[in-house]
């Protein structure tokens, strides 16, 4: 058995493995599959969610590419492989970009080095570190992205896993002054909201059965992680409302993308 192999539980479930389960994927466990029922029962809409923020990197990730010149990107939170992964629609625009994945999961680990294989022209790369571990992610994403031109921060469901407030706007804004200008932060989280009081029984279940335990934040402290940045619009959205190109309901993940001057 491998590091990694012995790294991964699968007495609990586990959210990235649910996201798998919930976007129909095939790489989670029986206890994956109960919790994510459970929370499907407690909030039927949980599963488009899950797809919408998918789509929505798609989409901010090709206009990057496309509308931004943008070449490099840090993806943090990489979540298990599924279809249109950032490095593949990034190269599909620009064969030659760069794409640094990172990732604190062994499950997520052991199937990015083995499925998430870039073009010959760009390069792909893995980091096995914790969101938190701002330091060792700069020192060795540097070593396949140019820091000092500018890079996409892909933050995508993944800082709801920082529970106190100020530390989590603190990495995100490390991880931003590290970054040249030009660059961008395109990040999606949970979101708590009146509309939605299914969305708060589901997380409550959740961080009461689930690893890592997640915090809801309102759209307003959403918004706070782009302090600084200049928001593309439409600013602070539904991810399913972040340029569709067909109109969505609103999910409970909200999302937006913002340029570093």
């Amino acid at each position: 058995m491998t590091d990694i192999e012995s790294r991964i539980d699968t007495s609990r479930p586990h959210t990235a493995r649910i996201w798998n389960y919930w976007t129909g994927g095939k790489d989670n466990y029986p206890v994956d599959r109960e919790a994510g029922d459970r929370i499907r029962e407690l909030h039927p809409g949980i599963g488009e969610y899950a797809k919408a923020d998918r789509l929505f990197l798609g989409r901010a990730v090709r206009h990057l590419a496309e509308q931004e010149g943008i070449r490099q990107f840090l993806d943090i939170g990489t979540g298990l492989p599924s279809a249109d992964n950032t490095h593949e629609v990034a190269q599909r625009v620009a064969p030659d970009a760069r794409v640094v994945y990172v990732d604190n999961d062994p499950l997520v680990l052991a199937h990015a080095r083995a499925l998430l294989v870039g073009t010959p022209e760009g390069r792909t790369d893995y980091l096995d570190a914790d969101l938190r571990d701002v330091d060792t992610i700069l020192a060795a994403a540097a070593k396949t992205l140019d820091l000092s031109q500018p890079v996409a921060l892909m933050l995508l469901g993944v800082v709801i896993f920082v529970e106190d407030d100020e530390e989590s706007y603190g990495v995100v804004r490390r991880l931003m002054d590290a970054l040249a200008p030009g660059s961008h932060l395109v990040l999606s989280h949970t979101v708590t909201h009146p509309d939605m009081p299914d969305v708060d029984a589901a997380v409550a279940f959740w961080n009461e059965h689930g690893t890592p335990k997640l915090t809801q934040r309102t759209p307003e402290a959403i918004a706070r992680y782009f302090d600084g940045l200049e928001l593309l619009e439409p600013g602070v959205v539904s991810c399913s409302a972040w340029r569709p190109r067909t109109p969505t309901p609103d999910v409970a993940m909200y999302a937006g993308v913002g340029r570093k001057g």
